[in-house]
């Protein structure tokens, strides 16, 4: 697997639709708490509603794919979600899969950690869209969500 970086393909547009429009942003912080920390929590993708507030429920399948319940511009949509790397304490990415119920639309995400010291950690998320709903200015409340979040769970 390219651990480098991960950059998802548009997926092509069914018979007689338009291409989808995507949106792309990332954004970084500082975390005060240690990268191992950092990242398990990131692990966990049952608490993503905690701090990605369009997803409001998430259900593991297995180790590697997930579904989510997620809110887009006042709609509701279900989306299987893949784990597609994990580099400990480095990287994660997923993306949703194209399933049964047609989705039609596709998100994908990478995190970084790089720890700064051994209580603190630098989070970068990218962030691939083609729900709306601008992702770049929801980067930014979703990494402040986070570091709220452990930083309040770490103390």
């Amino acid at each position: 697997m390219n651990t480098r970086g991960f950059t998802p393909d548009k997926q092509m547009p069914k018979k007689g639709t338009r291409p989808l429009a995507m949106d792309a942003a990332e954004g970084s912080i500082a975390v005060k708490a240690p990268v191992a920390a950092v990242y398990k929590r990131w692990l966990a993708f049952e608490d993503y509603p905690e701090f990605i507030t369009v997803i409001k429920r998430v259900r593991k399948l297995d180790a590697n794919h997930f579904i989510a319940s997620l809110v887009f511009n006042g709609k509701q949509h279900e989306a299987t979600l893949e784990m597609m790397l994990r580099v400990p304490e480095r990287r994660l990415a997923w993306r949703t899969l194209a399933d049964h119920r047609a989705l039609d639309h596709f998100a994908a995400g990478v995190v970084s950690f790089a720890s700064l010291s051994h209580r603190s950690t630098c989070v970068t998320l990218k962030l691939t869209s083609s729900f709306g709903g601008a992702v770049s200015r929801r980067i930014d409340k979703y990494l402040h969500n986070f570091k709220r979040l452990i930083e309040k769970s770490i103390r």
